[in-house]
């Protein structure tokens, strides 16, 4: 059964949002490895910074897995 058009553009919003979401922790996480030393920050937060780029790649992982997982269904 094929994908309405309101479910096609529901999927590509979240497409979109996946790779803002990939673009934006990569460039947050790539400023902090940049700025922690020059701040002075001690390792603890940069594991921690480690870890919140972690978790948004994970979530990104996660949609896009059940994106195509969905129009793959169709």
């Amino acid at each position: 059964m094929p994908l309405s058009d309101e479910e096609e553009r529901a999927l590509a919003r979240q497409s979109r949002l996946v790779a803002l979401v990939i673009a934006g922790t990569m460039l947050l996480w790539l400023g902090a490895q940049a700025l922690a030393p020059r701040l002075g920050m001690d390792g603890r937060y940069a594991i921690l910074i480690d870890l919140a780029a972690l978790a948004g790649f994970l979530w990104a992982l996660i949609v896009t897995y059940r994106i195509w997982r969905r129009r793959r269904e169709t």
